[in-house]
Parts: structure tokens; C-alpha cells; sequence
């Protein structure tokens, strides 16, 4: 998978994200390579999820 390719699926699973959880933000889904783990840190404080969870929730959508 390309860049613009990942990027259009990104902009598709942030969306679905946003829809499941409305406290998630733009800045909360923010994805920049080397910073996952941060990105999936927000994401487990606004949802209470494990990092685990977060991850395969984030993996399904």
C-alpha cells in the first residue's frame, strides 16, 4: 500500500473513530510515523481501553 493510499484509509478509520467515541479529535487521531504510540496514549485516555484494545478497535474500523 502506498502513501496515498494509506492516507485516504486513515482519513476513512478516523472518521468511524470519530463517530464511535464523539470526545476523539483530529489532533487526538493524529497520525505521524514514530509517534504511534502517542497517537494510541490519547486514544486510550478518551476511551478507557487498554493499549491493546485500542489498537485492534483502531485495526477493525
Amino acid at each position: 500500500m502506498d502513501k496515498l493510499e494509506f492516507k485516504g484509509a486513515w482519513n476513512e478509520v478516523k472518521g468511524k473513530a470519530k463517530q464511535a467515541y464523539a470526545d476523539l479529535t483530529d489532533d487526538d487521531l493524529t497520525y505521524a510515523e514514530g509517534q504511534e504510540d502517542e497517537m494510541v496514549g490519547k486514544v486510550q485516555q478518551k476511551t478507557g481501553k487498554t493499549r491493546d484494545e485500542v489498537v485492534d478497535w483502531l485495526k477493525s474500523l
